[in-house]
């Protein structure tokens, strides 16, 4: 349970559909393929660990007795449900842990109340024989009748104290087939016996609602979701989520709190390759031997921020603006040049060049960032992300930047491959973004992350990123403190459109002393709202804000009202941070200058006025 509670584990996908796939009719008993071809479900089993799954289930989904019977395999119960814990123990070996998964009887409503003792000692003897075998815990899943699922617990709960995951099958409305809320259902199904519960079988927009539910409970939880909602082609279902959105929806399940996600129906190893990406990037694992630690620097003294940058003499003094301008696609920087110059005469303080957003490739943002200061006069805000370079090349990195006049500094861990044009790209992630700050922070106080002299000192303003509405608060604020005290000088935020939820992260950041950019994404439309509400992990938009961008409409009434909206959150929040931090949407810098326009004469005439008043 150590290793539930810290999240981030990864199962493995459907198994029936594979074998179908790989040559077993559909008129075979799928488990009794684990006599026949055993070979056949090690291949499974291996496919899987190699995605990346730290939890393999057995081949016994349909292994009880009763379900058995229907294929006249009843007598050979006990055989079948000990050659799939023997065949998914061999390829787990130490890597996974084994889970014994039992399914449901089979039986109609009527016929389960008819026969319940049959039913739980089926449910009992299957629970034993998994036990007795040596899985390391039990996974009772696929459960559409909530009577049936209680059976199947408290019988499992009297044969083994081992971990006990329960999933109910979630219908296609998104609710539990009896109405139970389910959150009443997480209690009762701890109440019956299970360690961890959750939902799956049907796509992972209605499991995601579901188990977010759940998790306000805080018992652990667990997410299981077909491959999108199936359609029948000729004699077939079809599942139609790709890989990539359903890694989209993993990284949701993640960030809110979901500690366990694999696959259902439809689901496979690549689908369970995007599920490990999502869980590297949000639950990153401290004693991953991927990850070099970065001693932290004891020796003291470093440049005052406000003497690094005319950026870091800028924090505290007034409200500042950082806009993000990206390299385009091809060599051309003219775009991005003019953007900046614009910005700039619109009231910009700084400009933000991200590195290789969502796994894009993009020419260098160093190149940009020294070109934009070179012709355009502005400072940049560059950031910096551990996935592309090793340890040595992260420090070459950031010594050339300095050394070419780059000073200000973003640094983050940076988006997995998995998400972006090139999924099969290695990460590298040699450091997290707290690694990466300690080794900047070092380099500041004249140490590389050997301990050596560098002889100089540099003098970069390190910025770090917080989520003010992160599903897991504590774990993002235990993150964000340790950023802190690995040496980030400045807070900028993902985009707030609640107050609240600003107001949440400030109250907890009492003490750090950091100043804070808040994250400003103006909305272009109401279809951009319900994207990046649904579909972005850490984005939240009030149901308020994305009725007001429908009834706006599209088109250029819906981006002034998406300036709107930005103006006002700025307005609410201004007094309580440093600054701004505006992503323009689809390159829509315009949207970003109106913002500042408006704020800084809004500010201004605000100013006059009491002034006249006074």
């Amino acid at each position: 349970m150590q290793a539930v509670e810290a999240g981030g584990l990864t199962a493995d996908g459907a198994i029936g559909s594979l074998l179908y796939e790989r040559g077993v009719f559909a008129n075979r008993n799928f488990e009794e393929v684990n006599l026949a071809q055993p070979e056949l479900v090690k291949k499974v089993h291996r496919d899987y660990l190699a995605a990346g799954a730290d939890i393999i289930e057995t081949n016994t989904y349909g292994a009880n007795r009763l379900r058995l019977s229907r294929s006249s395999l009843a007598a050979q119960t006990a055989r079948i449900n000990r050659a799939g814990v023997a065949l998914a123990r061999e390829v787990a070996g130490n890597e996974a842990y084994v889970a014994g998964s039992i399914g449901p009887s089979g039986l109609a409503a009527g016929e389960l109340r008819r026969g319940e003792k049959e039913v739980r000692t089926a449910f009992a003897e299957q629970a034993y024989l998994l036990s007795q075998e040596g899985v390391d815990l039990i996974v009772i899943e696929t459960f559409g009748s909530v009577a049936e699922l209680r059976m199947a617990i408290e019988a499992a709960r009297g044969q083994t104290s081992l971990p006990i995951v329960a999933q109910v099958a979630v219908t296609d409305e998104g609710t539990v087939s009896d109405g139970t809320a389910p959150d009443d259902l997480a209690r009762e199904m701890q109440q019956w016996g299970a360690s961890i519960v959750g939902a799956n079988c049907n796509g992972p927009d209605l499991v995601f609602e579901l188990v977010e539910k759940m998790v306000a409970t805080g018992i652990p939880v667990c997410a299981m979701p077909n491959a999108g909602r199936p359609r029948k082609i000729e004699d077939r279902l079809i599942y139609f989520a790709t890989p990539e959105n359903f890694g989209v929806y993993a990284r949701r399940m993640f960030k809110a709190g979901v500690k366990i996600v694999g696959g259902c129906c439809g689901t496979n190893p690549d689908h369970v390759a995007r599920i490990a990406s999502a869980a590297r990037m949000v639950v990153p694992r401290s004693e991953s031997r991927s990850v070099i630690e970065v001693a932290p620097v004891v020796k003291p003294d470093t440049t005052p921020v406000a003497a690094r940058s005319q950026f870091g003499g800028m924090l505290g003094k007034r409200f500042v603006f950082s806009v993000e301008v990206n390299p385009n696609p091809g060599l051309s920087v003219d775009a991005s040049l003019e953007a900046a110059r614009m910005l700039v005469s619109a009231g910009a303080d700084v400009i933000n060049i991200a590195d290789g957003p969502r796994a894009t490739a993009r020419m260098s943002n160093m190149a940009l960032a020294v070109r934009m200061q070179e012709t355009v006069g502005v400072e940049t805000l560059m950031h910096v992300c551990a996935r592309d370079r090793n340890l040595l090349g992260l420090q070459a990195h950031l010594l050339g930047a300095h050394t070419l006049g780059v000073r200000n500094l973003v640094l983050i861990t940076g988006d997995p491959p998995k998400l972006g044009d090139y999924p099969d790209a290695t990460a590298v992630y040699d450091v997290d973004s707290i690694g990466l700050i300690r080794m900047a922070d070092g380099f500041n106080r004249g140490l590389d992350p050997s301990g050596k002299e560098l002889g100089e000192r540099t003098r970069f303003v390190i910025a770090t990123g917080a989520e003010p509405a992160a599903a897991d608060f504590e774990r993002e604020m235990n993150r964000l403190k340790r950023k802190v005290a690995a040496g980030a000088d400045l807070v900028m935020t993902q985009p707030v459109y609640d107050p609240r939820h600003l107001d949440r992260l400030l109250a907890a950041m009492v003490g750090l002393d950091v100043p804070v950019l808040v994250g400003i994404l103006p909305l272009s439309s109401s279809r951009n709202a319900e994207f990046l509400h649904k579909e972005v992990p850490g984005m939240q938009i009030p149901d308020a804000i994305r009725e007001r961008m429908r009834k706006a409409g599209k088109g250029d009434d819906a981006r002034r009202e998406g300036i709107a909206i930005a103006c006002e959150a700025l307005e609410a929040l201004r007094e309580r941070v440093a600054g701004a931090y505006i992503m323009p949407p689809l390159g829509r810098y315009d949207m970003a200058a109106e913002i500042i326009n408006r704020f800084t004469t809004d500010r201004h005439i605000g100013v006059a006025a009491s002034a006249r008043a006074g």
